[in-house]
């Protein structure tokens, strides 16, 4: 793994709650890197409306800040984790990317 993209500490979620609290759906921005990873059937069942409401709406299981200054947000889907990898700006947070990993892919921080 390159460095970069590794976890370099913790982010308590309350910290993440509040951080996120100040932006709106329309903050948050996806392009086309974000969806990249995905097969083209999941890209169906992927929707810019289904990130936007895990970010906003749903609990995190862990987020971590990475050495490239972007956040990494895990959450639970279903039985799996989807990993979100956030750049968050002064007014906007830009979807970089996101995946979905089985549980034991977890990080331990």
């Amino acid at each position: 793994m390159v460095k970069g993209h590794k976890i370099e500490k913790r982010v308590k979620i309350e910290d993440f709650r509040d951080m996120m609290d100040r932006f709106t759906e329309y903050d948050l921005i996806t392009t086309e890197h974000t969806f990249f990873r995905l097969r083209q059937g999941d890209r169906k069942v992927f929707k810019d409306i289904i990130i936007k409401d895990y970010l906003l709406g749903q609990e995190p299981l862990l987020v971590g800040l990475q050495f490239n200054r972007n956040y990494a947000v895990f959450y639970r889907y279903g039985k799996d984790i989807l990993k979100i990898i956030l750049d968050v700006q002064a007014d906007k947070i830009y979807v970089v990317t996101f995946y979905i990993m089985n549980k034991d892919q977890l990080p331990r921080l």
